[in-house]
């Protein structure tokens, strides 16, 4: 399991954006720049994705969305919540740590994908630019009488110039909020077909927003809700009660793998980012799967015990569960983490063959443990892994930059430059990148396919 940071706008970036923009214009609140430089922390791990995509896959499918269509991300982020943007789903990890069943989960996604099948973000986006034109020119209006007012003294002009700046501003900005209420009013009834086309509970959805209304009565009497960009949660439960009970699969329970899965995932997830002490609260749960304690408990042993502590943990575990690629990957990083790469390359060829989803990112991990192993012999397997990591995720950017130093224990210095061309230009590196690939560049034959792909890079804008 991976922690990444990637600088991207915070979620809801372009809602809020254009609603502060718009606010700005109608001269009612400051421009936002520090928010817009937020980042946003990834966590890459193979199991986790692995379960979100077998909780989206039948929606997908039900919503008539192609396979690949929607890609899913995990951010570090401790709160409840998931959102989209553009054909990309963003699921917190608070959200997967909290939901103690799977069906609380895919009634998130399942509201999530509605948002993307009723096209909502690109008529939202019309609709404020649309609400930002006419403010600007009323407040550029209110501005003129304001100035006016000032030129010739009068008082009461000035402040009816300001009035109509900032009731322009206050009436757009309310009916572009009331716009996306009923967006998310409309996404709720698309979750609830889809879970009933693919026979899933919507019981998830209401225990979803009975969290949530718990979690937001300390403010209730506080805020407007005019002002709110969701309906609040007790309406939300008022409007789904009764069409979600009336579903034949209301009373439908989550498989017992499906929940063992979803526990070992949160068992990981608690271990990794909630400290000690919150993954001890988690792993004492009396509902958790007795495979999900063990392994967070092998988890939580490895990164702040030792591996002497971990590894016996692991290997039980893996008595019960023999082909879980995702154990026997967690054996490799635990061996591969503690300076033991050639003890590492064995439990990730496992985790290579029994994962069904042929995921890239653990095949740079084999390679890396392969690379790190000293052994010249292993050389070029891991460079052979490290390429098919690598082409079936490029999102996997270490995979590149382990390929540079492996094409560099190699002697062959053009694909090495290419693999830290790509590393760079995936990291951000821009300038850095486009060195590395004119480098490159010099040492291909013109034409060819690393001559080429050194020219893309050079090219990028």
């Amino acid at each position: 399991m991976k922690l990444i940071r990637h600088p991207c706008q915070p979620k809801a970036s372009v809602f809020l954006a254009f609603v502060l923009a718009l606010a700005t214009l109608a001269t009612l609140l400051p421009k936002p720049a520090e928010a817009q430089r937020a980042q946003l922390s990834f966590v890459r791990d193979a199991e986790i994705e692995a379960l979100v995509a077998e909780y989206a896959a039948p929606l997908m499918r039900a919503a008539r969305l192609r396979k690949g269509s929607v890609n899913y991300y995990i951010v570090n982020d401790p709160s409840f919540n998931a959102f989209v943007s553009g054909s990309a789903m963003f699921i917190h990890t608070g959200l997967l740590l909290q939901a103690e069943d799977p069906n609380e989960v895919i009634g998130v996604v399942a509201h999530e994908l509605g948002h993307i099948v009723g096209g909502h973000q690109i008529r939202l986006r019309e609709r404020i630019e649309n609400a930002t034109r006419i403010a600007k020119w009323t407040s550029l209006l209110g501005l003129g009488i304001g100035a006016a007012g000032a030129a010739s003294g009068s008082n009461d002009l000035g402040r009816a110039g300001f009035g109509i700046a900032a009731s322009s501003g206050g009436f757009a900005l309310r009916d572009i909020l009331r716009y996306k209420r009923d967006e998310e009013t409309s996404a709720d009834r698309t979750a609830v077909k889809l879970l009933a086309a693919t026979k899933q509970s919507g019981k998830g959805m209401l225990d979803t927003f009975k969290r949530l209304a718990r979690n937001t009565n300390i403010l209730s009497g506080r805020i407007d809700p005019y002002l709110l960009s969701h309906p609040t949660p007790n309406e939300r439960i008022a409007t789904l009660r009764s069409t979600v009970r009336q579903s034949p699969f209301f009373n439908r329970k989550s498989s017992g793998s499906q929940k063992k899965r979803h526990d070992m995932v949160r068992a990981k997830i608690a271990a990794y980012v909630g400290g000690t002490r919150y993954a001890n609260s988690v792993l004492n749960d009396k509902n958790l799967h007795p495979n999900a304690r063990l392994y967070g408990q092998a988890i939580l042993a490895h990164l702040y015990g030792s591996p002497k502590r971990a590894l016996p943990m692991i290997d039980k575990l893996l008595k019960r569960n023999p082909k879980n690629a995702y154990v026997h990957e967690m054996k490799g990083e635990i061996l591969l983490r503690s300076g033991k790469a050639a003890a590492a390359v064995g439990p990730f060829r496992r985790a290579v063959q029994y994962d069904k989803t042929g995921a890239g990112f653990i095949r740079v991990e084999l390679g890396h443990a392969l690379l790190e192993s000293g052994s010249k012999k292993n050389l070029d397997e891991a460079i052979a892994q490290l390429r098919k990591g690598v082409s079936r995720d490029p999102t996997a950017v270490r995979g590149f930059q382990y390929l540079a130093i492996a094409y560099g224990r190699k002697g062959d210095t053009p694909r090495a430059l290419l693999a830290s061309a790509d590393y760079a230009i995936r990291t951000g590196q821009k300038n850095r990148a486009k060195d590395f690939a004119r480098r490159a560049q010099l040492k291909f034959k013109r034409g060819t396919p690393g001559w080429l792909r050194a020219e893309d890079i050079i090219n990028v804008n």
